[in-house]
């Protein structure tokens, strides 16, 4: 599948359309679970992600191993660019990372769901979701 395509399967219309941006945010914050949240967060960087790592390693290991280890490195990913704009080698955002694809794993094995809910909340406890692992590693780091 063609990243144009995976935008458009994501997002429900194409990525150079006026309204990609707000999609992704409507659909992504809306999200009636962590999966969703994840699934339709950044399709640029997902698509990359999902073909090159994701895949790969769900022929190699189980596939919530697969999860961690494609979050991990996105975060490691991200590291490494904020050290080569100068700002500092860390590790906090890997770390971090980590933790969002254990929560994505475990919400997932336990079948979390907030369908029946608003719009407002579902995006609440998304974003809370990530502002958990994001306490979380700070308290590791």
């Amino acid at each position: 599948m063609s990243l144009s395509n995976y935008v458009l399967k994501r997002n429900g219309v194409p990525l150079d359309h006026r309204a990609s941006f707000i999609q992704n945010l409507q659909r992504s914050l809306g999200a009636k679970s962590n999966a969703l949240f994840w699934k339709h967060w950044n399709p640029i960087w997902g698509y990359f992600l999902s073909r090159y790592i994701y895949a790969p390693l769900t022929t190699r290991c189980p596939k919530p191993l697969a999860v961690v280890i494609t979050f991990g490195l996105s975060g490691a990913l991200h590291d490494i660019a904020i050290g080569l704009l100068g700002y500092g080698w860390q590790y906090f955002l890997t770390i971090w990372f980590v933790i969002m694809g254990v929560f994505l794993n475990v919400s997932t094995y336990l079948c979390i769901s907030y369908g029946g809910v608003g719009f407002a909340y579902r995006a609440a406890i998304n974003l809370a979701s990530v502002a958990l692992c994001f306490l979380a590693a700070t308290l590791i780091n």
